[in-house]
This record gives structure tokens, sequence and C-alpha cells, in this order.
């Protein structure tokens, strides 16, 4: 067992090896998707595939990431051979989020980890410019499925002419490549100074640690079951979830048993996605400052029933269950232990023709907690990115933006408010197709302890309003307004 400091120092070279990737993928990128919004993660693994060390990046990458290492894992590796993936049930989430893998030798052959890198690519080819459509019922509808293959120079110029803006494919997966090498240079450098043996054992270690503390966190909860539930907005109607939390001694058990059939729709999750979002809420419920690693995850248990809403099988659509159904898991989580909610949706809003694409997600209020009120126009739970500035939008895109303000007053009342939301209203200036993939619009997002709901969101087309999941061409000259939803507050506003 390494001594205290020696295992902080190591966790500090590891956190910050993942940071120094993450800086590689945003400067080399060349979609704005990427290098302004920053959709992109990156994370170091132990030989076997744990997962060791993230980057604090996007939530819903990064706690399905070990799926999409453990599809590789087993392949036989050479130095400098990188592999990529995207579908979502050998290891993907849903298919604009590539996954580029790369292990990492010593001198001498020794396989010392991995280093990963996933991106949200604004096209993978699919019915519609930038990949998420409201509508699909398949995967194939979605864009290009890559199993796990190599990715040398032929594989990106074959899976890049499959897709739209094919040199924008191109950076961007080099960018990818150029983050992983990054990584490999790091875990490399870090064996070399304390040795590959000291560098195992560090590792088992950070894994243990992070382990301890998840424990001790969960025993200090009270024994016992909770319940919760909610919906998601489907286009034919709604669709419950269900959870069963339970508590006992230091794990935790998260039963989704009882919850919707698998959808017809796209709003279905493979069973990485799920686990994702319950990983990122059980962080929170928590501490933070936990190495997020797999160590963190081993007294969790998530249970499914396959062929459901939230463990669903090929060749299910998926492309809102990695956003959407993501945010609400996490919901049903922290509401479970009586969670003032947040917007629970990223409001997925793409844009694009045969000559661009363009995708974002935008925020909205958080969720009061239990000492402050909610923060606004924030990106809440499963995503955790950026806003595409509007000089940057205008500049690459045949798009203005004619108005983006905080929608003042949308954030629940209570002895702590909810923070409000967004909005943002853009005209485009050349016919496009767009789509909404958003939720909270029918049914807002709920209070606790007396704390009022958030303002439920809204889609207008020149101001008449769309249903929460929408596909159709936008003309110049029209105008798309997305109002994001508010967060709820916690606790009786008489209890100010």
């Amino acid at each position: 067992m390494l001594d205290p400091v020696e295992l902080q120092v190591v966790t500090g070279a590891l956190k910050a090896a993942c940071d120094e990737m993450g800086a590689a993928l945003v400067r080399s990128a060349h979609s704005a998707n990427i290098k302004e919004r920053r959709d992109c993660s990156t994370a170091l693994f132990d030989p076997a595939g744990e997962m060791v060390m993230q980057a604090e990046h996007i939530p819903v990458h990064l706690g399905a990431m070990p799926a999409a290492v453990a599809a590789v894992v087993g392949e036989q590796h050479r130095e400098g051979v990188s592999w990529v993936l995207n579908d979502p049930y050998r290891g993907g989430t849903h298919l604009p989020d590539i996954t580029v893998i790369t292990p990492a030798f010593r001198d001498g052959g020794e396989l010392i980890g991995f280093a990963a890198s996933r991106a949200h690519h604004a096209d993978v080819g699919g019915v519609i410019p930038g990949s998420m459509p409201a509508d699909s019922t398949t995967l194939e509808q979605e864009g290009v499925v890559i199993a796990p293959r190599v990715l040398d120079d032929a594989a990106v110029a074959e899976l890049s002419a499959l897709m739209r803006t094919p040199d924008e494919r191109r950076a961007d997966l080099r960018a990818q490549l150029a983050a992983n090498r990054t990584g490999v240079l790091r875990l490399r450098e870090l064996a070399d100074r304390i040795g590959a043996q000291t560098l195992r054992a560090a590792t088992a270690e950070v894994l243990d640690y992070a382990e301890r503390r998840t424990r001790a966190c969960l025993a200090a909860m009270p024994d016992g079951a909770v319940k919760a539930s909610d919906v998601l907005e489907a286009r034919d109607g709604d669709l419950e979830l269900r959870l069963r939390a339970t508590i006992a001694g230091d794990e935790l058990t998260l039963d989704f048993t009882g919850s919707a059939e698998q959808d017809r729709g796209n709003l279905n999750c493979p069973l990485a996605v799920t686990r994702s979002a319950c990983l990122f809420a059980v962080r929170v419920l928590t501490d933070p400052d936990i190495p997020a690693s797999a160590g963190a995850h081993r007294p969790v248990k998530v249970v499914t029933e396959p062929g459901t809403l939230l463990d669903a099988r090929p060749p299910a659509a998926v492309v809102a269950g990695n956003v959407e159904t993501s945010s609400r898991v996490a919901d049903l989580v922290l509401r479970a232990f009586g969670w003032a909610l947040g917007q629970g949706t990223m409001n997925n809003l793409t844009l694009g023709n045969d000559r661009f694409t363009y995708y974002e997600t935008l925020g909205g209020g958080q969720g009061a907690c239990a000492d402050a009120d909610g923060p606004s126009g924030v990106h809440v739970a499963m995503s955790n990115t950026l806003n595409t500035p509007v000089e940057a939008l205008e500049l690459e895109f045949p798009l203005r933006v004619t108005r983006y303000a905080i929608r003042r007053g949308s954030g629940g009342a209570g002895a702590h408010r909810g923070g409000d939301g967004v909005i943002r209203e853009i005209e485009a200036l050349e016919p496009m197709t767009f789509s909404l993939l958003t939720e909270r619009r029918r049914h807002a997002p709920p209070g606790a302890d007396g704390g009022s709901d958030g303002a439920r969101g809204h889609n207008l087309l020149d101001g008449e309003e769309l249903p929460p999941k929408a596909t159709g061409p936008l003309l110049s000259g029209q105008k798309l307004q997305i109002q994001t939803p508010g967060g709820a507050g916690k606790g009786s506003p008489q209890a100010k």
C-alpha cells in the first residue's frame, strides 16, 4: 500500500494527464461542437480495462466509457495502434459519440494501460444532417454504426466518407488520436519515473481509495428503501420510469424494475448509459472530491430488465436515450433522496443541410439545494458542456442569434429558489433542417419539501408551439426559439 502522500501525488499526476488530454482534444478539433462547446471527454484505464481516472468532462460520456474499453481490452494490442467504436450495443452510447482507445506500452512492450477519448461528432450520417433525428425507430436511421475496429489512416478516410462534412470528421478523429497520444505519453513517463510495478500498485490503490470513501459516504446514510417515479415525453405519449433505491450498510442498489418497455422511438438506453446516469447521481449524493474512477462504482448495483427502456436491445434507436433518458435516470435517483430537480433535459438542437451541420445543447435552471438557490442558465446533470458563443455561431454558420437571455422567473419558488432557464432564438439565413430532442415540455421539474416546480420549457417556430420531439424544415428568415425549463424550488417559501 502506498503512503498517503505518494497516493495523492499519483492521483494528481493521473488527473493532470486526463486534463491535458482534454486540452489537446479541444485545441486540435475543427468542429464548433468540440472546440467551442467542449462536448468531449477523456480518461485513463489500467491494463485490465478499469477506469483509474477521468477529467471533469461530460458525465454521460465518462460513466459509460468503461464499456467501450471493455469491448476492445481482449484484442491483440500493438504500440501506436488505436481502436474506434460508436455501436451502442458494443460499448458506445449513441452514434454521434465516437470513442477512440489507444494502448500504452513501456519500452520493451509491456502494456501499462489505455488512453481513451469520446467526442460528440456534429454528423455521423443518417437520415438528417446532425444525426439526431426526433423520429428515428432503428439505429441505422441515426447514422453510421462503427463496431470496434482498428483506427488507422485508411479507417479515418473510410469512415469520414460515409458522413456529412467529411473534412471536419477527419479533423476531429485526428484530434482524438492526438489527445490519446498525450495520455499514452504521460502514462509512459509516469511508469518510467516510478516503475511499472509501482504504477500498477498505485492505480490499484487509487481504485481502493475511491471505493473506501464511497462506502464511507453510503454508510453514513440511513439504511432502508426509497422510491421515485417520473415520465419521459415520447412522441406518442408518456413513458414511466420507476426506481427503488436501497441502502444496506455501505452498499446501494438502484432497481428500475417496472419501468417502461423498450420504446419504438429513440428514447431507449443501452445499459451502459443507464449505469452512467446512476453513477453521476451517486457522485452527487456522496462526495464529488472522491477520485472519479471504477473504484467509486464498486459499492453500487444497478438492476434493470433486459428489453426495457433502460436496458434496450438492438436494433432499437437510442439517440435520445443517451441525452434525455439519461437525464431522467439521474433525476430519479436524486428525487428518491429528496432533491429538488433541475431542468432535466439537454434541450438538444440540431440544424443543417448539405453544406453544414450544427448541434448544441442548451443550459437551464438547476434545482435549489437545502442551503442555496439553484444557479441559472447552466448545463444540468448529464451534460457539462459550454454554450456555443454567439460570435462563433454567427461567424461559422448561416445563422443569426436574435435573442439570448435568462428566462426570468422560470425557477420554482421555495425557501431556496430554483435557477432560471434561458431563451435562445435563432434565425435561419438559408434553408435547412431542424431537429429538437427535448424534455420537461409537458411535465415540469418537481420541487421538494414544499418548494414549487420549475417552469416547463417551450419550443416555438415563428411563435407556434412545437412538440418536445420535432423534426422539419427551417426556411430562410424563420426563427426557432427555445425556452428552457427552470429548476425547482426546495422548502416552503414560508420557511425563509
